[in-house]
């Protein structure tokens, strides 16, 4: 008697017998111990390191919250994308900024015609969100607030090294914010530039916690030997993790965290640390936004049928930070990819509790479904068909 699969059954045994090494994907970039070299600098630094008006701070949040007291917003409002982090939305509030929140449509699009009908007598800027390096459309955004007289800020934490064609994100508004860590392995660092050619700039901010910047680029270095070290280097890595966790627990000293949700008027004040200058001065920026750019692709390639896409398309000058997964259920497929050893971030389900989701259906069904997967600059195109086909096995 022959028995018979059920396609299920087929396509189990298919996955089964072409399984291949399990391996470990950081959804982050890591530190390699090379970038720790001593070095002059950034001598021929791009967007937003060259800008000749600018201050660096430990979070971008600072820069958010430093830029809006120096254009004098303060006790103004803002049009704010519904579409947010929540702990931008919380720094324009301790700078004395009232939000207002406008539509962005399924394909995380700035709706221009909502924005332009929000705008009342207290508004006095625009704060423009671009997403996971994608550009909003700035030429009409700039000629909005020029025919209402408002204030233009970038949101570019998403979007270090992207560019519009040409133009990078961030140089067109009045101020672009800038957060580093995303994309590039430094301990902390957030980017305030001023674009519209005033000198005056906020006082200089203080200097970073060693302990915390030890601390982060010490996690990243860890991370980088269990990317590279396999089953061997993630069990070296969960050891020391449990090691600092205690000595830091007994310690009492305060660690200022990057990977926090919210805004601490604590902090405001400090600035990036001399260890992610050092970072910085030790990368090749062309060769980041080239693998983004080929890891990205990879992704779409194999996905595209499997999951629509979001953006379809990878434009000219586009640094793409992550790839976002539409799924029905985001929390099981991210289970799902962890247990394959692929990290991902469950992207922002959450924003401000000031803003109605009700109001904003397509931001609400954003918030559901999308899960971040890394396409950044560590990982080779075997690491792509690597995640590619573990997200076709999970959904």
């Amino acid at each position: 008697m022959v028995a018979t699969l059920t396609p299920a059954a087929r396509v189990h045994v298919r996955s089964a017998a072409k399984a291949p090494e399990r391996r470990w994907v950081p959804c982050l970039p890591t530190l390699w111990p090379r970038m720790l070299r001593p070095n002059r600098g950034m001598p021929e630094a791009p967007f937003p390191f060259s800008a000749p008006a600018a201050r660096r701070y430990y979070f971008a949040r600072n820069a958010v919250f430093h830029g809006m007291r120096l254009l004098g917003l303060d006790g103004t409002e803002a049009l704010v994308p519904a579409y947010h982090h929540g702990v931008e939305v919380e720094a324009l509030v301790a700078a004395g900024v009232t939000p207002r929140f406008v539509r962005v449509d399924a394909r995380m699009r700035l709706d221009l015609e909502a924005l332009e009908a929000a705008i009342g007598p207290r508004t006095r800027s625009i704060y423009v969100i671009h997403y996971a390096g994608f550009p909003q459309p700035m030429t009409e955004l700039a000629a909005i607030a020029r025919r209402r007289g408002l204030s233009l800020v970038e949101d570019c934490a998403l979007s270090l090294l992207s560019r519009d064609g040409d133009v990078p994100l961030g140089s067109s508004g009045e101020l672009g914010i800038f957060c580093l860590y995303k994309t590039v392995p430094v301990p902390n660092g957030g980017l305030l530039v001023r674009n519209d050619g005033a000198a005056v700039l906020p006082p200089p901010p203080k200097p970073a916690p060693l302990v915390s910047s030890v601390h982060h680029a010490g996690g990243s270095l860890l991370a980088n030997a269990a990317f590279r070290a396999g089953e061997t280097g993630q069990a070296v890595r969960q050891l020391v993790r449990e090691g600092v966790r205690a000595v830091r627990h007994a310690s009492h000293v305060r660690h200022v965290s990057t990977g926090t949700m919210h805004f601490d008027r604590a902090d405001v004040d400090l600035g990036m640390s001399g260890l992610s200058e050092l970072v910085l001065g030790n990368l090749d920026f062309d060769q980041i936004v080239a693998a983004r750019r080929r890891n990205y692709f990879l992704l779409l390639g194999r996905l595209r049928e499997l999951a629509p896409p979001i953006f379809s398309e990878l434009p000219a000058g586009v640094c793409p930070l992550f790839y976002p997964l539409l799924c029905d259920d985001k929390r099981a497929v991210k289970e799902r990819l962890a247990a394959r050893g692929v990290e991902t971030v469950d992207f922002w389900s959450t924003g401000h509790p000031g803003c109605d989701l009700a109001s904003f259906p397509e931001v609400a069904a954003l918030r559901r479904r999308v899960l971040e997967l890394p396409n950044h600059q560590d990982l080779e195109p075997e690491d792509m068909a690597y995640i590619a086909r573990a997200v076709e096995e999970c959904l």
